[in-house]
């Protein structure tokens, strides 16, 4: 049997297997990338990219092409029994502002948005396997994972430093572990198909039986000429998934004759429920996206969450691949474990504002800006706390953009600086050299009258809380590390230290 090496074997070519194949592809770390379908998912299920999202896809290189593939989220209109209607609207936007440029969700199905991801892969000269299949696997805690992978050519043996299942709900990695995966059952089934049809506009999403068993929506795909449907149906027995079914259900619930299905291109029926693994990691082999954690589809939280638990493996994966302490590793499960616990409370209290009043309003809450790192272990924060200011940036929160101007003149955002992939220390008005300097890795940035960054209009003052001689020192993946005064303490020195 042919034997192939790698670093990393990633099994799941979704969003989040795809993010972290991008994010081992900016770092120059060598992976394989699997699915066992044979094409590439085709349908819109995850359709809301949240605003933290597009900040991710932004330093990935993609935000501003998925941007213009979809669309903003179009207003709810609730019908009424007596044929009127309602319009509201469907999420909560605010203008994009200097600290998050990005105001509201995305609506772009999930076919669209990972075809851009895959086409990002391929700009970094890599592509997913299809019609590979994880078989089976054991794992060496010294010296890797070996692997059996089923392809058309027949079996080959992956060796690699690390496994990452990323291979859905239904996980084989998860199972394979016997990983616990804990949780509950929502007492609620739904179809989810995309529809060609004529009879409605796609300037709304159409919504009627608000808060019913019958009721149902239809919401134009942006980025397709498609509309989704969703409707909840009864949890035993049958349900007629044909074309033909699903027209009869639309002139059932709708009351209407003109709304004319003409084909239905993807379709699936599903039972609700929400679950948390117990663990992420066991050895070398770590699990992530719907394989860590399942949840209802309200509040669009889903695949964000996936991307998301990507983007913090990923550099981490690389780092310790290229040196640092594998103890790095374990900050994954500890970091987005409670992260997705708190998703799934979040899902769940939207399932049942939508089951029982027909609500579908999703607000700052699911736009994912405001969680963060706080109980890290990479998380130091030596200033002062106000308790009582809840609006104080703290280590392990989210690093806001700012826009500044470099010493030459030029416009610079922050984000423009803070997406390469690496660590980044801003000194704010600080006075002699860096105490931590020449490390690899590590850019340093020195903001003010004699440094390479202006802050002139107090944009990184503001957003950071800085004093003169205030550090901030932002993780890979755009979160605070560190805050502190005193750039020659021990507290910071040994955080450096511990990174290796």
């Amino acid at each position: 049997m042919r034997t192939i090496h790698t670093d990393v074997l990633i099994c799941g070519a979704g969003a989040a297997g795809l993010t972290l194949a991008i994010e081992l592809a900016r770092r120059h770390v060598d992976f394989l990338l699997i699915d066992k379908t044979t094409t590439p998912f085709g349908g819109s299920r995850g359709k809301g990219i949240q605003p933290r999202t597009l900040e991710i896809f932004e330093a990935m290189g993609v935000a501003d092409r998925m941007v213009a593939a979809g669309g903003r989220y179009p207003a709810q209109r609730k019908y009424r029994a007596d044929s009127g209607y309602d319009d509201v609207a469907s999420v909560e936007a605010a203008a994009p502002s200097a600290a998050e440029p990005y105001g509201e969700p995305l609506m772009l199905p999930q076919h669209l948005t990972e075809g851009i991801l895959r086409e990002r892969l391929m700009e970094l000269g890599h592509a997913p396997r299809y019609g590979h299949a994880l078989a089976d696997f054991e794992q060496d805690e010294q010296a890797g994972v070996s692997a059996r992978v089923a392809t058309p050519d027949g079996d080959v043996t992956v060796r690699a430093r690390y496994l990452i299942g990323a291979d859905g709900g239904r996980s084989f990695v998860r199972k394979a572990l016997g990983i616990d995966f804990p949780g509950e059952s929502m007492n609620a089934r739904a179809v989810v198909a995309d529809l060609s049809l004529s009879g409605l506009k796609d300037d709304v999403w159409h919504r009627w039986n608000g808060g019913g068993a019958q009721q149902i929506s239809l919401c134009p795909l942006r980025g397709t000429p498609l509309f989704q449907l969703q409707m909840p149906i009864p949890l035993e027995g049958e349900f007629d998934l044909s074309d033909a079914g699903i027209a009869a259900a639309i002139a059932a619930r709708t009351g209407r004759a003109d709304i004319v299905v003409h084909a239905v291109h993807w379709r699936s029926d599903y039972a609700m429920s929400s679950r948390l693994a117990e663990r992420y990691r066991v050895g070398r082999v770590f699990i992530a996206g719907d394989a860590a954690h399942v949840h209802p589809p309200t509040g669009g939280q889903g695949l964000n969450t996936s991307v998301q638990d990507a983007w913090n493996l990923g550099w981490k994966l690389a780092a310790v691949l290229g040196g640092a302490p594998d103890a790095l590793l374990d900050t994954y499960e500890a970091e987005r474990r409670e992260v997705a616990a708190g998703m799934l409370g979040l899902a769940s209290k939207l399932l049942d504002a939508a089951r029982l009043r027909g609500d579908l309003r999703r607000g700052r809450e699911t736009q994912q800006l405001d969680l963060g790192y706080p109980l890290s272990a990479l998380t130091l924060d030596e200033r002062a706390h106000d308790a009582s200011n809840s609006a104080v940036l703290r280590a392990g929160d989210r690093a806001p953009d700012a826009p500044c101007r470099g010493a030459a003149g030029q416009p610079v955002r922050l984000f423009t600086l803070s997406g390469g992939g690496g660590w980044l220390l801003l000194r704010y008005e600080a006075s002699g050299p860096s105490a931590i300097a020449g490390r690899p890795g590590l850019r340093i940035v020195d903001i003010g009258v004699r440094g390479e960054l202006r802050d002139d209009d107090g944009y990184l003052r503001d957003a950071y809380g800085f004093q003169p001689g205030d550090i901030a020192l932002i993780r890979p993946d755009g979160y605070v590390g560190v805050l502190t005064g005193d750039e020659h303490g021990a507290a910071l020195a040994n955080y450096i230290k511990w990174l290796g």
